[in-house]
């Protein structure tokens, strides 16, 4: 690959996880304590890039891969996008705030799958090429979440204008990419291919089922993490809770390059064992932590992420590469998207929110806050109970599916 072509695809991958890390991990926060929404309406609003998630596939499916090219796809939704979150920034109430919200993440959400598809075309070999341009997007989350507690937009509608200007940034620059047609211009678009239906006559084998369904039920604990920690460590007092969640990204940089060592002596079923235990222990020490003499349990819990994702999502990924044969690994990782990322997600967005307002405690003066630590008693037990029936059901054996 031209050095030109890949300092383009880095500077592309590193603006696409900036604009997301400028307002995901603060918006609750934000929502908690400036504009004042309830836990459900929190569960509602980041449960809008779940929706995204499960609509994405549609969108790049019947769109993307048919009938523009995929720099100019992205130009537009990424100048769409911008300009949606300024207007978002102005808005205090919910009725009008969310819908606007899920506007805005049904037009980036789809484009996390174009950044990954333009640039695996411009490369010879992805297996080789693609990491080291894929880091600079945890390393466009890290920057974006010390830029937020520099500028001091954590708990402020700030953090959506800086969104908005690095987007429009993103979709001029989108237009310098290199040219990537459309790679299917005729025919029939078919609902399975979109969904990578096909990968369902893999759940025909019992291990791959208990992985699905493993995977699934895992994701709906873990939405409590992504949607709640940067709330909880805003409520109880710990400050610049931006910067000190990018903590987890440097986290998963490491334990990323760590992969290959843990793969030889552990495998994948303990792989993933060892990651939903992650998850586990991660709940339970933010349950026993506090901004005080607590503070490391906070630490330990936020730098678990890189083994929380790393060890489950990544490592499954990659079972999925195995047990699926060379025609169905793609729509097998689109279905595993689907099912996780999209439907297991979005359950959990649904569940954390009247959890969080069965817990709201409101003092003498009428300040709100939550009994913290009986919330992350729930995601922890649940990821507990996933794990111990993961153990005991799932083999993992990889053998690959003849091909038909």
């Amino acid at each position: 690959m031209p050095t030109s072509t890949r300092l383009k695809l880095s500077l592309l991958m590193f603006l696409q996880y900036f604009i997301w890390g400028t307002w995901y991990v603060t918006m609750g926060p934000y929502l908690n304590e400036t504009l004042k929404f309830s836990g459900p309406q929190l569960g509602l609003a980041y449960g809008a890039t779940a929706l995204a998630a499960i609509v994405s596939p549609f969108f790049v499916g019947m769109v993307a891969d048919r009938f523009f090219a995929t720099e100019k796809i992205m130009a537009v939704l990424h100048l769409v996008g911008g300009a949606l979150l300024l207007y978002i920034s102005t808005l205090t109430t919910f009725g009008t705030f969310y819908p606007l919200l899920l506007i805005y993440t049904l037009c980036y959400m789809p484009t996390l799958a174009l950044a990954n598809s333009l640039s695996f075309r411009q490369m010879t070999d992805p297996g080789k090429e693609f990491p080291g341009i894929r880091v600079l997007g945890t390393i466009g989350w890290i920057v974006a979440g010390y830029a937020i507690g520099v500028l001091g937009f954590g708990t402020s509608a700030g953090m959506f204008r800086t969104a908005a200007a690095a987007s429009i940034a993103l979709g001029l620059y989108s237009f310098a990419l290199p040219h990537t047609p459309p790679t299917s211009t005729g025919g029939k678009v078919q609902l399975r291919d979109i969904l990578g239906l096909d990968a369902l006559a893999l759940m025909k084998e019992r291990s791959f089922a208990i992985f699905v369904l493993g995977s699934f039920l895992i994701c709906i604990p873990l939405q409590f993490y992504y949607g709640l920690a940067g709330t909880f460590l805003s409520e109880i007092g710990v400050a610049d809770v931006s910067s000190k969640m990018t903590l987890g990204q440097w986290s998963e940089i490491g334990f990323m390059l760590l992969m290959p060592f843990f793969f030889v002596r552990l495998g994948i079923k303990w792989m993933m064992i060892v990651g939903m235990l992650a998850w586990t222990v991660r709940y339970a020490l933010f349950a026993l932590g506090d901004a005080g003499s607590g503070m490391w349990m906070l630490y330990v819990g936020i730098l678990l992420h890189g083994i929380c994702y790393d060890f489950f999502f990544v490592t499954g990924q990659i079972y999925v590469d195995k047990k699926a044969p060379a025609h169905l690994r793609g729509a097998a990782q689109g279905f595993i998207a689907f099912v996780t990322l999209g439907v297991g997600m979005f359950i959990g967005s649904l569940v954390f929110g009247p959890v969080v307002d069965a817990y709201k405690l409101v003092d003498a003066s009428g300040a709100v806050g939550h009994d913290w630590s009986a919330i992350w008693v729930y995601p922890a037990a649940a990821a507990a109970v996933v794990m111990v029936l993961f153990f005991v059901m799932f083999n993992d054996r990889v053998e690959t599916a003849p091909a038909k």
